[in-house]
């Protein structure tokens, strides 16, 4: 027990100390410019607020957490097209510019399956010690968390290591197991399952080409015959962000890219998510519904009516898919948290994400919608709220991305503090209980 208790501290030390290292003044001295941020789905958690304990008045009753895995190395594909451009600069007789010389005897040596950092890990192990002082009001030992996750491995491994860190900040006292796990080749609401699904690729495409254009002159300027492409230019900032977070420390391939490379390199994860599974992407959506409707099934105590994704054998039994607990995590991927933001009505943007130019005022960042460990909260309370001289019983919802609590202007009725009756929330959701309006036939045409 005390081993596992030092555990969750360390992780919780270790990730905010990490986060820190990241900080770099910028123009603003009250909004520093923070490296770690610009990098898209690939930053490291950061919450986007201190969270706002419960509106007086409230109690919270339930809480549904849906997170992304932790920080993990790169996955076999992106990871050989790293090793490829790298393998061009080494490849250099003489190089132009000493900021580059590190290269040459830099070891590319991470993982390349899409295996959990250390880094990641401890992620996990922290946010699941964060449920538990947060919620420990909710828990006893005939209502443990329900904990569940998509069967990929470094989803498993952050899930099971949340239920560590929430085991370990209660002293051992509940300890909560990972009850099911979702099969990614069957119906999984935590995962992508839409078969004809398009892809981001000319989008991401085409702002690549545009923002690469400077970084690639520079780099083949400074490493004659390197010959890199602008492809190779998008995978070495990659590579920043990879070998990062697997060391803890910021990458000597960081400081070839100024600020303005990388926001731009944000934005082309921004395309990626938006056109992706997102409101770019016309089937990208429907991806999201079969959570929905699980999620509405929890609010309401009924059982799930979902004609998409749902593993109805799962879903109709109690034990795989109990309705009486009253704290639920799920562990998925950025792409299926992308598709169920999109499918609820999150992040609306009040025009498309045009890839030749971003726009400075999007609430669309990929950062800070699913960096690695994000996590979306929908906490159910019951609350006497005042209405002119009438006091009203009833239960609310509120939504955390990141610790910031969601306007929800889909909700009719929603308060300034964000809280949206659960009977006017399911109705704000026709897409998700009219099955996504026919597209998810579209997925299998």
């Amino acid at each position: 027990m005390r081993m596992l208790s030092v555990l969750v501290s360390l992780a919780t030390l270790f990730s905010s100390l990490f986060l820190g290292a990241f900080a770099v003044q910028g123009q603003s001295a009250s909004r520093p410019y923070v490296l770690q941020q610009n990098w898209g789905a690939y930053a490291p958690y950061f919450p986007l607020e201190e969270y706002i304990a419960s509106p007086q008045g409230c109690e919270i009753t339930q809480v549904n957490i849906l997170q992304r895995h932790g920080a993990r190395y790169p996955t076999s594909g992106p990871g050989a097209d790293i090793a490829s451009a790298v393998s061009k600069l080494q490849d250099v007789t003489t190089y132009n510019d000493s900021s580059l010389d590190f290269i040459r005897n830099f070891t590319f040596n991470l993982g390349t399956n899409g295996d959990l950092v250390l880094y990641g890990a401890a992620q996990s192990l922290a946010a699941g010690a964060e449920a538990y002082y947060r919620y420990k009001n909710l828990i006893s030992q005939d209502n443990i968390p329900f904990v569940r996750a998509s069967s990929s491995e470094r989803v498993v491994n952050s899930a099971t290591n949340w239920t560590y860190g929430f085991s370990a900040a209660s002293s051992l006292t509940f300890n909560p197991v990972l009850s099911v796990i979702l099969s990614e080749s069957a119906n999984d609401t935590l995962e992508n399952s839409c078969n004809d699904i398009g892809s981001s690729d000319n989008e991401t495409d085409t702002w690549i080409d545009i923002y690469t254009q400077p970084i690639v002159a520079r780099l083949n300027g400074a490493a004659p015959g390197a010959n890199l492409t602008s492809t190779d230019a998008y995978n070495l900032m990659t590579l920043c962000a990879f070998e990062s977070v697997a060391t803890q420390a910021v990458s000597e391939w960081c400081a070839l890219f100024n600020e303005d490379e990388w926001e731009s390199f944000e934005y082309e994860m921004d395309l990626e998510k938006y056109y992706g599974t997102g409101y770019g992407q016309a089937l990208g959506p429907v991806e999201g519904v079969g959570y929905i409707n699980e999620l509405i099934a929890r609010l309401t105590s009924t059982p799930v009516n979902d004609t998409t994704q749902t593993n109805h054998t799962l879903d109709h039994s109690p034990l795989t898919f109990p309705l009486n607990r009253t704290v639920y995590a799920d562990f998925s991927h950025d792409d299926q948290m992308i598709a169920i933001f999109s499918a609820m009505g999150l992040f609306k943007q009040p025009s498309v994400l045009d890839p030749t130019k971003p726009n400075a005022s999007r609430t669309w960042v990929a950062s800070q919608l699913v960096p690695f460990s994000a996590r979306m909260v929908v906490e159910k309370m019951d609350c006497q709220l005042s209405t002119g001289h009438v006091s009203d019983s009833d239960s609310y919802i509120r939504i955390l991305v990141n610790e910031a609590v969601q306007s929800l202007e889909f909700c009719s009725g929603v308060t300034a503090e964000g809280l949206c009756a659960v009977e006017r929330f399911v109705e704000s959701q026709v897409f998700a209980t009219s099955g996504g309006d026919g597209d998810w036939a579209k997925c299998f045409a």
